[in-house]
């Protein structure tokens, strides 16, 4: 990511500074920073699991969407992301008091999951917004990483490709990785059918 300017914001300056330039922004702990055009790959890894997650709430009737653009608040920092693939929790959204003018949640109960598809910025998933996804208590966060760009210590040394669900117990997260052909595990959608290969080989 490039930092887009040197000096630190709240989260009303950045959201009004905001600019209509078709470019993509978010807000680290008070830095504004320009989003990198996103590979191919990274984008069909998105589709495919926005596509394979919206089969399962339309096939229980649960009253979520996918939003095109919708930013997360974190409670503590000045920061507002915007995830790759972000479930919202369609009845808890009048409650939020930022989202009407700002398409902007910053409730847990708005989130029952949120997917982030790892890119050459991999320490902001495997770290900071682990760690704020986590203190806002959104109970469910995937690290897609399947080109396998995080640190050694997560994905293993050689790298493999991996699919982290992060669960919130006890509000912390409890990490369960997925590769190859295993199977993966999702509290909010236990019935899930979906292998951590069937989403790397999204990305080719």
């Amino acid at each position: 990511m490039t930092q887009a300017l040197p000096k630190l914001f709240t989260f009303n300056e950045f959201i009004e500074w905001y600019p209509n330039d078709s470019k993509l922004y978010e807000l680290h702990r008070g830095v504004i920073f320009e989003m990198p055009p996103p590979s191919g790959s990274h984008e069909k890894v998105i589709a495919f699991l926005s596509r394979k997650l919206t089969v399962e709430f339309d096939r229980l009737n649960l009253p979520y969407c996918i939003p095109k653009t919708t930013f997360v608040k974190t409670p503590s920092a000045e920061s507002a992301y915007l995830p790759d693939v972000l479930l919202l929790n369609l009845e808890n959204l009048d409650n939020e008091p930022l989202f009407q003018k700002y398409s902007t949640v910053s409730q847990a109960a708005s989130v029952p999951l949120v997917v982030e598809v790892v890119s050459s910025n991999w320490r902001d998933d495997y770290y900071n917004k682990f760690r704020d996804y986590e203190e806002m208590g959104i109970s469910e966060y995937w690290i897609a990483d399947y080109a396998g760009l995080g640190g050694r210590k997560f994905i293993g040394n050689p790298k493999q490709p991996t699919i982290f669900v992060c669960e919130l117990v006890d509000g912390e997260y409890q990490m369960t990785p997925f590769q190859g052909n295993a199977s993966i595990v999702s509290p909010t959608f236990p019935q899930l059918n979906l292998t951590a290969q069937q989403i790397f080989d999204a990305a080719n």
